[in-house]
């Protein structure tokens, strides 16, 4: 598979993964600031049935895993940084677990290994009413995502998946029939057996409950290598509302 992605600027390569529902331009400015300011060859990465990437029926992480590896073979990347946010996060897991002669560097924002509940019901909905209207503009389209997201930043991130097609109207980026099949895969834990024993950077939310401090018992045994940091103030899209924190983490990091 051909993942679509952005690449910025020269240097090291460091792959950002973004989450469910994302797509590589959430990751942009944050990309921008590594690649100038650190000297990173910065690649934004649509993971398939997101953004351009290809859709498909299927929809895991072992796919998700396996799009990676051969993104870097397609782009003859090695020692590569490996950065993801949520199913992102869960993706880049997975790919240093499968592949770790690949990834030197591991950075996972606020998610764990672990089974997650679907709980993306009333987005999912909310997204099909948009795909089901014959939307015009969008504020027509914020109007109508209202009537089931309330939270105007999760509109407006929901927002980035609309499209205009050529004669006016809008589609939506997202595969969102292959999401809604296999939304199980979204929430499900990654296999325990898959190792990555190089250094490894956890961000968590401070008022996020994705990463739990009973979940970092089983982190550690799967990266041994681990460093734990939680940016106060933050939800689940931490890199999003409180971005220098975030970058200056990740920078320490790097």
């Amino acid at each position: 598979m051909k993942l679509n992605s952005i690449i910025l600027g020269e240097g090291k390569p460091l792959l950002i993964l973004h989450g469910f529902l994302g797509m590589s331009d959430n990751w942009k400015t944050i990309g921008n600031k590594l690649a100038e300011e650190k000297a990173f060859q910065i690649h934004l990465i649509d993971q398939r049935n997101h953004g351009k990437s290809p859709h498909t029926d299927e929809h895991s992480y072992e796919l998700m895993a396996e799009d990676i590896k051969e993104y870097c073979e397609q782009h003859s990347l090695s020692n590569i940084i490996l950065m993801g946010h949520s199913m992102g996060g869960k993706t880049a897991m997975l790919a240093a677990g499968e592949y770790p002669n690949l990834v030197e560097k591991l950075i996972v924002v606020d998610i764990a290994p672990k089974y997650y509940e679907p709980h993306h019901q009333q987005i999912l909905k909310g997204l099909t009413a948009l795909e089901e209207a014959d939307l015009e503009s969008r504020q027509e389209a914020d109007k109508l995502l209202s009537e089931f997201i309330s939270e105007k930043p999760i509109r407006l991130f929901l927002l980035k998946n609309l499209n205009r097609k050529s004669e006016g109207t809008y589609c939506l980026k997202v595969n969102l029939e292959t999401l809604k099949n296999n939304i199980e895969e979204v929430g499900k834990s990654l296999p325990q057996d898959k190792t990555f024993k190089g250094p490894t950077l956890f961000i968590k939310g401070g008022d996020s409950n994705y990463i739990k401090e009973e979940d970092k018992p089983a982190i550690k045994k799967q990266f041994p290598e681990v460093k734990f940091e939680e940016i106060a103030n933050a939800g689940h899209w931490v890199h999003a509302e409180k971005m220098n924190d975030f970058y200056k983490v990740v920078a320490d990091f790097l």
